[in-house]
């Protein structure tokens, strides 16, 4: 069975499975594998220190992979803010076809940029509100994440189970569900739902072509639903993140009275991440988890696990549902 939807045929896809942007984690060895496998593999920019480092990477994720790929672009909010507009013009001189998009409405100076150039723009969104705007502005995708989901989940706590339906309700360009997806029950929820396709960040970093280091890959098998902090909620940016001796310190620290950013800045700053990843050492950093590490239980091959999604999915459809009907 073929899962053939308006995303799979947007992107010219096998599989409607698409993996998340994730600093850190989006290098061409994953997103060429996921690729390969018949899903949309996605580098992430900003991982990249300059937009010619990105270039590079382009070129090099090229090389392990004839399947098509794209590169998420988040705009954060930051005061050393990186040239935004260097690594979009690095996306559309290399010829990239599909662009991730997240961060604040600032990002719309880079869907400007990349429309003239038939790129396809995916925008993730938390809310419903959020998608119609995007829809209203001319993206062509909208991938929705809810509450489960690891990293900024937004602030009014919706999981996807009502998240994605009410989007779908609202919404008429193709979506994506978005947050704790992970198994082949998931892609065919997510389809009764009225999503096209499912979105899998945390899932994809505990598999053999992640390149992070295997204690972190390890502790999202250890790890299960309840194996996440909900940090930075008294400074209105929440963040979903593995469940850890530093970030239980981080949620500790932010519920004193008069708590700042400035209270755990060394325990959560981005250098401090990178080698967290690199060196496999939990003490140093937090990692973005999603509450999906309920449902990981090994560490596959992105093929092995793209795989299995699907045959699991056909399994449901084939065998399962068609017995619920008298």
């Amino acid at each position: 069975m073929a899962f053939k939807t308006r995303i799979t045929e947007m992107l010219g896809i096998e599989h409607p499975i698409v993996q998340g942007g994730m600093q850190g984690v989006g290098t061409a060895e994953l997103a060429a594998a996921v690729s390969n496998a018949g899903g949309l593999g996605i580098l992430t920019a900003l991982t990249q220190p300059t937009p010619e480092a990105l270039r590079a990477e382009i070129e090099r994720c090229r090389a392990m992979t004839d399947k098509p790929f794209g590169v998420n672009m988040t705009v954060f909010p930051t005061i050393n803010a990186p040239d935004y507009k260097a690594y979009a013009q690095t996306i559309i001189d290399t010829g990239v076809k599909a662009v991730e998009t997240a961060g604040t409405p600032a990002v719309q100076e880079i869907w400007e940029m990349l429309k003239p150039h038939g790129i396809k723009i995916l925008h993730k969104c938390t809310a419903v509100r959020h998608a119609v705007s995007a829809e209203r502005r001319g993206v062509d995708a909208i991938s929705i994440d809810g509450f489960e989901c690891a990293g900024h989940p937004g602030e009014d706590d919706i999981p996807g189970l009502i998240l994605i339906p009410c989007a779908a309700d609202k919404v008429s360009i193709p979506m994506i569900a978005s947050g704790g997806f992970g198994d082949g029950r998931g892609l065919v929820a997510a389809l009764a739902l009225g999503a096209e396709g499912i979105n899998m960040g945390t899932r994809f970093c505990a598999t053999q072509e992640a390149k992070i280091h295997p204690n972190i890959k390890q502790a999202y098998v250890d790890n299960d639903e309840r194996g996440t902090n909900l940090i930075f909620r008294s400074l209105k940016n929440t963040a979903r993140v593995g469940k850890s001796a530093v970030s239980d310190e981080v949620v500790r620290r932010l519920a004193q009275p008069g708590a700042t950013f400035a209270d755990v800045q060394e325990l959560v700053a981005g250098a401090a991440g990178r080698d967290m990843l690199e060196t496999g050492d939990l003490s140093k950093g937090i990692f973005w988890a999603s509450m999906v590490q309920g449902l990981i239980h090994d560490i596959p091959t992105c093929k092995d696990l793209i795989d299995r999604i699907i045959s699991e999915a056909e399994a449901i459809l084939d065998k399962r549902i068609p017995g619920f009907r008298a």
